[in-house]
């Protein structure tokens, strides 16, 4: 173990590959090994389980009985040192998991900066999570799922594997997504059907009143105008063209996906 500053309990087991950061706080019966590389000031509180191959961040905080870089859950996994990547600043509540990639995906899978992860809430083999995002209890997450930044996730709300959820989208409680949510969308439902578009969220993180009124009119004609996906794109690449804040739509829609909530 490579050990810089910090406040390690004595019943904490650090294995001799752990790379430790300034100021990192280990609390009782934490079990850290394998190649593990920790930032500086993060906390691990009590029975915290991390595994590596695995890099975290600076400044994050891992709240009881979390588990850490284990080995995934898909059957073909047969223990490959694939990765867990974690960014700074994150809040992870307890009995949050969150696993290592699979060598059929991503090799890796990688979570952002300044999300917050509250209690149950699992992170799948192969995921990409963005930065600012808020997952509520029992959040669950498939492999292979992408969720861009400033995404929030209802309690008990569960996505399909390789489904995708745009920035600023809001997910409801209980939501059940087999389709992917585009930018800006509300979504909610078993399935989850579209209802509108985030506007209190735009509101509090400083969008215009134009860029609102632009966003939703692009969500019309995805969704009001009976037109095709092709049809809306074109719609929307004129709105982007004056706002810009209408083009994450428009890349999110010309990607490949699962389909969107309709």
């Amino acid at each position: 173990m490579t050990q810089a500053t910090g406040n390690i309990s004595p019943s904490a087991i650090i294995g001799p590959e752990v790379v430790l950061g300034k100021n990192v706080t280990i609390r009782e019966n934490v079990i850290i090994e394998g190649k593990v590389t920790i930032g500086d000031d993060c906390i691990f509180e009590p029975f915290c389980i991390v595994r590596g191959p695995t890099t975290i961040g600076k400044n994050n905080h891992f709240y009881q009985f979390c588990s850490i870089g284990e080995g995934c859950q898909d059957l073909k996994y047969a223990g490959e040192p694939t990765t867990l990547t974690i960014g700074d600043n994150n809040v992870i509540r307890e009995h949050c998991t969150m696993h290592r990639g699979t060598v059929q995906g991503n090799g890796t899978t990688t979570v952002g900066s300044n999300n917050l992860f509250m209690v149950n809430t699992h992170v799948a083999h192969d995921c990409i999570i963005g930065n600012h995002c808020i997952f509520s209890n029992n959040a669950t997450l498939a492999g292979h799922v992408t969720i861009d930044d400033y995404v929030v996730f209802g309690g008990l709300a569960a996505i399909h594997q390789f489904g995708r959820v745009g920035c600023h989208a809001m997910v409801g409680g209980m939501a059940a997504l087999n389709m992917d949510v585009p930018p800006y969308v509300m979504a909610a439902g078993h399935y989850a059907k579209p209802f509108g578009i985030n506007k209190v969220g735009l509101q509090r993180r400083g969008f215009s009143k134009e860029a609102i009124s632009a966003i939703f009119n692009a969500y019309v004609f995805l969704y009001k105008k009976h037109l095709t996906i092709d049809e809306a794109i074109v719609e929307i690449e004129k709105l982007a063209l004056e706002h810009s804040e209408v083009q994450p739509l428009v890349d999110f829609l010309k990607a490949n996906g699962r389909g969107i909530v309709r």
